[in-house]
């Protein structure tokens, strides 16, 4: 019954309500989203990846999952200006929780809106390739020497490197194979066949992922943004929501958001039952949805990434 009211929802309609929600926050919270984003036309392309997306039994997620997690990734991806359409983002199920996860193109577009980034790039370490770190005078961590060969391109990854360069300086971040397995270990899809056919991509983005935590920590950028980009990198990991949570009483401003989003909702929801409708109790109906299982990762989700930055 649960399943047959959730199908009765128009999902276009969530898309409406986000977009109408991202206008008040540009009004009201200073949102500022990138000059050639169109968020209409992202949560329409969203709208239409999410009919193709299913969990692990087959199920469509639009049946599957509840309300307020749709809203929220819809949320999270239209704050970093993301796109499905261009390979940004993609969606995934979690029990009866739909979240969306950045790729190695999403991660590094959500990076360079940050105040001050000039260039955002990682590359992988093959056996055999001429790599050297070091340290400058400040004791920051630098690539002193990087030179790939092309006859090292079927070697074993033997680690990756992320660089932010800045109007300040450059930040590098390196990782072993070894540490990068570790972080793999901690994530969701763990020997998922992803991480293994597209090795070189899922290590760039791993140590993109690492790296961008660290800058967006320190900088001084606006919640929404910031709060966004760590919600998104937090889902993947099943320990990770303990390390980007400033105290306990404190909620993620994306959290905040759909707080507020719900309550404008509800008072909807209120105005049309008082006029005879049964909108509340199917809202209400709509949100007690069939536990699903874990999703792992669709084969052809993430479509190998071209060497240019995104």
């Amino acid at each position: 019954m649960n399943n047959q009211v959730a199908q009765q929802q128009k999902p276009t309609k969530l898309t409406d309500l986000v977009l109408d929600r991202v206008k008040q926050m540009q009004d009201t919270q200073d949102l500022s989203l990138p000059k050639n984003y169109n968020a209409s036309n992202a949560l329409n392309a969203a709208f239409l990846e999410l009919q193709k997306v299913q969990d692990r039994n087959h199920r469509p997620a639009l049946e599957v999952c509840s309300h307020d997690s749709i809203v929220k990734s819809l949320l999270d991806m239209t704050l970093q200006g993301l796109s499905p359409a261009k390979d940004q983002c993609y969606f995934i199920v979690y029990g009866n929780e739909l979240q969306m996860q950045r790729s190695y193109f999403g991660t590094v577009a959500a990076v360079k809106r940050l105040d001050g980034v000039k260039k955002v790039r990682a590359e992988v370490i093959h056996e055999k390739d001429d790599f050297e770190i070091g340290a400058n005078e400040d004791m920051e961590l630098v690539v002193k020497r990087f030179v790939p060969k092309f006859e090292n391109q079927d070697n074993q990854i033997v680690g990756a490197f992320a660089m932010i360069k800045t109007d300040e300086g450059t930040d590098f971040t390196v990782m072993t194979k070894k540490e990068i397995d570790q972080s793999w270990a901690q994530t969701r899809q763990k020997n998922n066949k992803v991480q293994q056919n597209f090795s070189q991509e899922m290590a760039k983005r791993t140590v993109l992922n690492r790296a961008a935590k660290m800058f967006i920590n320190t900088s001084d950028d606006s919640d929404l943004l910031t709060g966004a980009i760590n919600d998104t990198t937090s889902n993947e990991y099943d320990d990770e929501r303990r390390d980007v949570t400033p105290v306990e009483d404190e909620k993620r401003s994306t959290d905040k958001l759909l707080e507020g989003f719900q309550k404008s909702q509800e008072a909807k929801a209120k105005g049309v039952s008082n006029n005879g409708n049964s909108n509340e109790n199917k809202e209400e109906a709509s949100e007690e949805v069939a536990d699903g299982q874990t999703e792992l990762f669709n084969e052809g989700t993430i479509k190998p990434a071209d060497e240019a930055d995104a």
